[in-house]
């Protein structure tokens, strides 16, 4: 997720973000007392939520926000303002939120809470990062599984976008490079199991797809990557850099590595 907070007074925007932060632990949020500099940001990373103070001397974050808009249509705005009375203006932008100063982190949890275009506080789906190496989370922390394999499987699937697997075609991918030896039948009924006990104990058990003798996954409830790229998401189109799952050498012959 791409967060942003832009206000040209240096102790509001370190408030605003020591604020968003209490929230959001485990996001990277991207402050800035310059608003062409937020500009520049957002045109080469995009932005999923945008805390834009609106009163600033260069550019006011009326102006920043329809900018911002321009590049992601569906950004969150969160206007934060320091005035009782909001201009017709920054209402007809649509914004997700509007915050009077002092912020505090309640009223950020509130905001959040109750984004245009979803909440980021307990969604209770899981968040797959494929660009770069594969991993995912639920809520913000890494997913541990009790074999090294079961998150290789998932990765499989969701390279798979939903698509039925069949037993013999996950064993043919994912032990391509390992021994000839082992009973891999067996071994992949225990990943299939770790994965489910594991998605079930999340709360997630909806994503996982069984039928006899195949497996997928169901790509409406997992936020992920790949999936906003095919889709066209402009705010993930720029940050694809060409590696992929980079652990798994199935991964280079994705068919996504050829559509896309």
């Amino acid at each position: 997720m791409i967060i942003i907070a832009v206000d040209d007074e240096k102790l509001s925007l370190e408030a605003l973000v020591s604020a968003i932060q209490e929230n959001l632990p485990n996001e990277t949020i991207n402050s800035f007392r310059r608003t062409d500099e937020a500009e520049v940001f957002v045109g080469r990373h995009g932005c999923d939520i945008a805390f834009l103070d609106i009163e600033m001397r260069d550019v006011n974050g009326i102006t920043l926000a329809k900018n911002i808009q321009a590049v992601n249509p569906k950004v969150n705005i969160v206007f934060v303002t320091g005035y009782g009375d909001f201009t017709g203006e920054a209402f007809s932008l649509y914004a997700s939120a509007y915050i009077m100063k002092p912020v505090t982190a309640e009223k950020i949890k509130k905001a959040l809470e109750t984004l245009r275009y979803g909440s980021v506080l307990d969604s209770g789906m899981l968040k797959a990062v494929t660009f770069g190496n594969f991993e995912v989370y639920h809520n913000g922390e890494p997913i541990k599984f009790k074999y090294k394999k079961t998150k290789e499987l998932l990765a499989y699937l969701i390279d798979r976008r939903g698509a039925m697997c069949s037993i013999n075609e996950v064993i043919a991918v994912i032990w391509a490079d390992d021994d000839f030896g082992v009973d891999r039948q067996d071994y992949l009924k225990k990943l299939r199991q770790d994965l489910t006990n594991t998605l079930s104990e999340l709360g997630c058990e909806n994503v996982l797809v069984r039928q006899r003798g195949q497996v997928g996954i169901n790509p409406k409830f997992i936020e992920c990557d790949y999936f906003k790229y095919l889709e066209g998401d402009s705010t993930i189109l720029n940050s694809y850099q060409g590696e992929y799952m980079t652990q798994y050498s199935w991964a280079e012959y994705s068919i996504f590595k050829k559509i896309k």
